[in-house]
């Protein structure tokens, strides 16, 4: 009996998406629980696996939008389709001399075609073609350059044409969104991180070797967030109509860029969660993110969002709030730069961060107030453990 291929629930507020790609074709035979179909939502790909092995029918095309419960394919219980067929035994099939003609019975017989040996007569140059003027209909014809240089040829496109994908389309109407419906403003500070390296150079090994994950900078910087979250707790609050909504926890968005773009996987309850499961829970979410495996409920939720441009190498940026989010903070390249410390002209590792926040509710001394505590944090990281 057949079994349909159908669309899982896609998650809140997700009601539609699109067939990226089939992973196995039609006709196929699959195993149980193996994946068979990537989707792509506004929010997330995923991949649906075939419930039961059989052979597959695949009944939408790649691109087709579909919903929550539709049918794309189907398996059929095919046992034997499983084994697969023995390679052909290569021909011995011999062919026959051919038979003279009538007209060549008179004539000596020829000696039997000797085949070619490969590579045993050196290889002729091909012939030079003979050189003929073309008539002027043929001959070609020269593009005037106008300043722009020389345009391609009718034939060719200087153009390729894609669709959007679900996703890109998604990133592209939140960030507009995100312009109009709030009133965004930047704020910007610069942290020594000088004591933050010399902390994760003495333990990270031995950080690692106990809980089994590296020790990276985006977990400090989320418990430093965390913790200057907790003294101004509006920066992690939002609007909803004419009501401010205050967040028990915060839900930390973790932007991880892809290759079909940027989302934001959300660590929750970031702020019950020790340093080890901070890392430990970022790296699960990116792994999962770059292989288009996240699952809406990954990504719904968050309540505020650290970004981390530096490590495409920028020097500093001014990120946009992941609506309905009231606050975004952005990271950057550490860069060694001289620096006045105690009226002395040093060189340290330095990173200039970023808050953008909604000004609507949070004002400009909320706003900084809660970037010099990130920053208070990251430079003397012996606070984040005693809290204080």
């Amino acid at each position: 009996m057949p079994t349909d291929v159908k669309i899982p629930e896609l998650g809140e507020s997700v009601s539609e998406a699109t067939i990226v790609r089939w992973l196995r074709q039609d006709g196929d035979i699959v195993r149980a629980d193996e994946p068979i179909l990537e989707i792509e939502t506004e929010k997330a790909a995923m991949e649906v696996a075939a419930e039961i092995g059989g052979r597959l029918s695949v009944l939408q095309p790649v691109g087709a939008r579909v919903t929550p419960g539709a049918v794309v394919g189907r398996v059929t219980e095919d046992t034997s389709a499983a084994e697969p067929e023995p390679p052909a035994p290569p021909s011995t099939t011999i062919e026959a001399p051919r038979r003279p003609e009538p007209s060549e019975r008179g004539a000596a017989p020829r000696p039997p075609a000797t085949p070619p040996v490969p590579h045993r007569e050196p290889e002729r140059p091909a012939p030079k073609p003979e050189r003929r003027e073309r008539p002027a209909a043929e001959a070609p014809v020269e593009v005037a350059d106008n300043g722009h240089g020389v345009r391609p040829a009718a034939d060719e496109a200087d153009v390729e044409r894609v669709p959007m994908t679900p996703l890109r389309r998604t990133i592209a109407t939140r960030l507009v969104q995100a312009q109009r419906n709030a009133a965004i403003l930047t704020t910007f500070n610069e942290v020594d991180l000088g004591e933050l390296m010399a902390l994760r150079a003495r333990h990270r090994e031995r950080f690692k070797g106990k809980h089994g994950v590296d020790l990276g900078y985006m977990s400090l910087f989320a418990r430093a967030a965390v913790l200057a979250l907790r003294e101004v707790p509006i920066v992690n609050a939002s609007i909803d109509g004419d009501d401010i909504v205050y967040h028990r926890r915060v839900h930390l968005g973790i932007a991880v860029s892809t290759p079909r773009g940027l989302v934001v996987p959300v660590v929750r309850a970031a702020d019950r969660r020790s340093l080890a499961d901070i890392e430990r829970t970022i790296a699960a979410l990116a792994e999962r993110a770059r292989a288009g495996k996240l699952l809406p409920d990954d990504l719904a939720g968050g309540t505020f969002t650290i970004t981390n441009g530096g490590v495409f190498g920028s020097l500093l940026s001014t990120p946009i709030l992941n609506p309905p989010q009231s606050g975004i903070l952005g990271m950057h390249k550490i860069e060694e730069r001289p620096v006045a410390v105690k009226g002395q002209v040093v060189i340290r590792p330095m990173m200039y961060v970023a808050l953008s926040y909604d000004h609507r509710l949070v004002d400009g001394a909320q706003a900084v107030t809660f970037l010099v505590r990130v920053k208070e944090q990251l430079e003397d990281p012996a606070r984040m453990v005693l809290e204080v």
